[in-house]
């Protein structure tokens, strides 16, 4: 068996795998001998086919199947062993022909794509922006004022508002505003007039009073959404098309209060005992707006971290031809789009590569505790979503868990894992030029971007 690589350019080579007869013939016969163990053919007991049977019946099938295997093995451990820079996988060269019929000897020759070699500079030298966003009195004065309106509670009111919540009864109408006998009746239901679509029938409810009677369309409200107007009427959709007016009698309006400054309020928002006092409060409050901005500023950095390596590194030459050869053979149904995205994709892949530099130049990893904190930021992320916060850390831990062991999250986990190892790496290896902005100020560095 000979094996013989050839570099064409700096990013181009060809592989090329020959075997003679004596390198896979003792394969193919220990095969056949245990097809012949194994496998039950008619007039023969196991172990007792003739090899001369065998042979005719399953050597083709047997020599095809050792021959893909010795290849993919050889091409595999001279990649491996030889550190060859693969760009996407080997790709069988259009000159290899084989005939397992008529051959005993084979030659199989293989395209490579290399990854390009270049020098990467990580330290001091580097400067990279980084935007420290201030936290103003007024954004901690935002964010207590949207507390207060999430953990407060409804009360009885008098006049309703558009986030009001109105009980009462529904009749339906007549075209002259009678009531029409055997029509709809729904004796106690609720509305709520900021989720109506229609802001004509919504202000027919705003100034409403208890005892007052609305009347307005139902259809119209909700946009002819039968599934909406068969729960308000507590009938079938399939029934609930109903473009008649209705009467709707209040009997309670419900109106929001915002939560009182105190220990409920401090635990509902932070958590049990994270404040006692006002001051404590409100000094939490900017924290979590800091914490929060932080992550924002950490995205601005990987942005001109990723600008800066850029800009350092240059154009890297990629094998241009390979990868779109490569990559319409992946995906044979996207051939189409290979070029048209090529630019794209080239972008994308010089930036994995400079990714990859960092990785190998630190021994970046990722470590089981990387991927249980990230999990559990997931988790908690998820719950917040249906308004869920402060969750005890083992129903955190458990959901976290559960989100490692499901394929689909487990490698994206991973891989936001060692992007943030990277650019935690990047940040600290360079000089960081530190501004402190507005968020008006920070928000346009993002504009016509």
């Amino acid at each position: 068996m000979n094996v013989n690589f050839e570099k064409i350019d700096n990013v181009n080579a060809k592989l090329t795998i020959s075997f003679v007869e004596e390198d896979y013939k003792s394969d193919v016969k220990k095969n056949l001998n245990e097809i012949g163990l194994k496998r039950p053919i008619k007039g023969f007991r196991p172990g007792h086919v003739p090899a001369g049977m065998l042979q005719k019946l399953f050597g083709a099938e047997v020599l095809a199947n050792v021959i893909d295997r010795k290849v993919g093995q050889e091409l595999s451990k001279y990649i491996y062993d030889n550190k060859v820079p693969v760009l996407g996988e080997p790709m069988l060269n259009e000159q290899t022909k084989v005939d397992l019929k008529t051959q005993k000897e084979f030659e199989f020759i293989f395209d490579l794509g290399l990854a390009p070699e270049f020098e990467l500079t990580l330290d001091k030298t580097v400067k990279v922006p980084y935007y420290n966003i201030e936290v103003t009195d007024e954004m901690v004065a935002n964010q207590d004022k949207s507390f207060r309106q999430r953990f407060g509670k409804q009360v009885a009111g008098e006049v309703a508002v558009e986030d009001s919540l109105l009980r009462g009864s529904l009749t339906e109408l007549n075209e002259d505003g009678t009531d029409k006998e055997d029509g709809i009746k729904v004796e106690k239901t609720v509305i709520s007039p900021q989720y109506l679509k229609d802001d004509d029938e919504k202000n027919k409810f705003v100034g409403a009073k208890v005892n007052d009677n609305v009347v307005y369309n139902p259809n119209k409200a909700v946009a002819g959404n039968v599934t909406e107007l068969g729960a308000l009427f507590n009938i079938d959709k399939e029934q609930a098309d109903v473009k008649s007016d209705f009467r709707f009698q209040v009997s309670e309006i419900l109106v929001s209060q915002d939560a009182e400054l105190g220990q409920e309020l401090y635990d509902n928002a932070l958590g049990k005992d994270q404040a006692k006092t006002e001051e404590e409060y409100l000094a939490k409050v900017k924290e979590m707006l800091e914490a929060q901005l932080k992550n924002d500023s950490n995205y601005r950095f990987s942005i001109d971290a990723e600008a800066a390596l850029r800009k350092q590194v240059g154009e890297l030459e990629l094998p241009e031809e390979f990868l779109k050869r490569f990559l319409k053979a992946q995906n044979p149904d996207e051939a189409d789009k290979v070029d048209e995205n090529f630019a794209h994709t080239k972008e994308q892949l010089q930036w994995q590569l400079i990714k990859e530099k960092v990785v190998k130049q630190f021994a970046l990893k990722v470590e089981v505790e990387d991927k249980m904190r990230l999990a559990r930021y997931f988790a908690a992320q998820q719950f917040a979503q249906y308004g869920m916060s402060n969750l005890p850390d083992d129903v955190i831990d458990n959901y976290a868990h559960k989100l490692l062991e499901d394929e689909r999250y487990s490698q994206e986990i991973t891989n936001r894992a060692m992007d943030d190892k990277i650019y935690a790496q990047i940040q600290n290896a360079v000089s960081l030029t530190k501004k402190k902005v507005s968020v008006e100020k920070f928000n346009k560095l993002f504009e016509n971007k």
